[in-house]
């Protein structure tokens, strides 16, 4: 069992039957990350210059052969921060750097596969709300993932130049302790545990095959 296959509990996530009132307790104060604004970016980038480190195996014979390109995580690092702030409003200009790390994969001279890292980095200018000054302050924080099915290898250069598919989310983000309406603690159901039996697709099947009979003419 699971909150997923588990919802006879009126203490487990899931969709609100009947008067949402009911079964409220409590005020409760948690920790969160607040997103104040949220905008996507996406963009293909052509002739993307990306420089390989750190090869494994390592020493490959070159020249390599391009096979793909993929970010290996979903968290792109922000740098060189701007913030600009309207004469009306709570919107600003955000001026940022995100870098994406990504793992290319490649063949040798030699026909080894290997995998290589690197970095797409955006510059991106965008207009977003933030909220006004206070003591604790906002964060500009990054979402991205990239894919590259396109890329050659330049020999004069030691890099592959990619072309590359990239979705990036900016978001204006801030901890704080938010105060939220609360039905108390979650009832966690046991786990259930995978167990593969082979006779059992076979088992439920029906014993003759199901329809409508076949008349005759």
């Amino acid at each position: 069992m699971s909150f997923f296959s588990n919802f006879s509990s009126d203490h487990c996530p899931g969709t609100i039957t009947g008067n949402p009132l009911n079964g409220l307790c409590e005020k409760v104060c948690i920790q969160a990350e607040k997103i104040f604004d949220a905008g996507i970016i996406q963009t293909r980038l052509e002739n993307y210059t990306a420089v390989p480190v750190n090869p494994v195996p390592a020493n490959p014979t070159y020249p390599l052969t391009f096979v793909s390109a993929r970010s290996t995580t979903s968290t792109g690092t922000v740098s060189n921060v701007n913030v600009e702030r309207q004469a009306e409003g709570c919107c600003a200009r955000v001026q940022a750097t995100i870098t994406l790390p990504i793992e290319i994969a490649y063949v040798d001279a030699n026909g080894v596969e290997g995998i290589a890292e690197s970095s797409i980095v955006l510059n991106e200018d965008v207009l977003m709300y933030v909220p006004p000054a206070s003591v604790m302050p906002f964060q500009v924080t990054s979402v991205a993932s990239c894919v590259s099915p396109e890329g050659t290898f330049d020999a004069a250069t030691g890099a592959f130049v990619i072309s590359a598919c990239v979705t990036c989310i900016l978001k204006i983000a801030m901890q704080v302790e938010l105060l939220v309406p609360s039905y108390g603690y979650c009832a966690i159901p046991p786990a259930q545990e995978f167990s593969q039996e082979v006779c059992t697709g076979f088992f439920e099947l029906p014993l003759y095959p199901q329809g409508k009979a076949c008349s005759r003419k």
